[in-house]
């Protein structure tokens, strides 16, 4: 078969950005980061965002899709796809290897399935989404989407700034990037379930002695509210409710830590709904470098 993308996904805390740096050093790759949180800029510790896992050798991996927008701003599937195909065809055209990355399952089947991103009609779930949104939070998703915007009467009233969205987001369709047919080669990255659940217990006490919950605290001091954080989920869900004094420290701990793991079973179950949908995925056990150079010697390039 003649693949395009190599893919590696898996639950969180079984190593997939460093074994993909590894294996896009190794292919000539770049990678594209398929985490609906490590978008944003300043939100670094709570969502894992370790850049020194891109320096393979003494030299970064170019990756992308990371730190890309403001935590006051919105990130969807829309603009995801969008931002993928973009990188997807810079890479290509450098004769380099794509390497989608990540564990975020909606973003992920997205691509595999080839979603077709229609534009949105203002009475869709899209209205009702953006509703929740403040005028802050729309005013900067419209100037995003439309940085020559001359009519800042569309930035008054809530309504007009939703509906111009929409409109911006129809015009900026994922059809007018070059969307040409994915074939991916995906590796699964899996481990038990106990040594998962070790792992992110032990990762979370790193996280949190490494200066999580201050890293929340900034966010907060510059000016995200607690329901932003609440929306961000997780770590910044329930650092939010310590810093609010909801929950005291051993409760938010506990409370993250069982989340964090039903968030790793949930992370599964859209792997195995994309198995049963007839898409191959090559598990290995554990972030096996050499496992997975194989996979790639064996299936990428055959035909090339």
């Amino acid at each position: 078969m003649n693949y395009n993308l190599i893919t590696i996904l898996g639950p969180t805390a079984v190593g997939k950005t460093k074994l993909a740096a590894r294996l896009a050093d190794r292919f000539n790759g770049e990678i594209i980061s398929a985490d609906s949180r490590q978008v944003y800029k300043g939100m670094d510790i709570g969502t894992g965002k370790d850049l020194s896992d891109y320096i393979i050798n003494g030299k970064t991996v170019p990756f992308h899709l990371v730190d890309v927008i403001e935590p006051e701003d919105e990130f969807n599937l829309f603009l995801f796809n969008k931002k993928f195909y973009q990188a997807f065809n810079e890479i290509s055209s450098r004769k380099k290897i794509p390497f989608l990355v990540g564990g975020t399952g909606l973003y992920l089947h997205s691509i595999l399935k080839g979603y077709n991103m229609n534009p949105v009609e203002f009475d869709s779930a899209r209205f009702s989404e953006l509703n929740n949104s403040t005028i802050g939070q729309l005013t900067s998703t419209l100037k995003n989407l439309s940085p020559s915007l001359h009519n800042t009467t569309d930035l008054l009233i809530k309504e007009r700034i939703i509906r111009a969205i929409i409109i911006a987001e129809s015009e900026t369709h994922i059809d007018d990037v070059e969307k040409i047919e994915i074939v991916p080669l995906i590796i699964g990255v899996k481990l038990e379930r106990e040594e998962i659940k070790k792992r992110i217990t032990a990762r979370l006490k790193q996280r949190l002695k490494n200066g999580m919950i201050e890293e929340v605290k900034h966010l907060v001091d510059e000016g995200i509210s607690f329901e932003r954080l609440e929306l961000f989920g997780l770590e910044y869900k329930y650092a939010g409710k310590y810093l609010k004094g909801e929950l005291n420290y051993n409760d938010m701990f506990q409370k993250l830590n069982s989340a964090i793991n039903l968030f790793a079973k949930r992370q599964m179950t859209w792997f195995r709904k994309i198995e049963r949908e007839g898409i191959f995925i090559h598990w290995i056990e554990g972030a096996n470098f050499k496992q997975a150079e194989q996979i790639i010697f064996q299936n990428y390039f055959t035909n090339k």
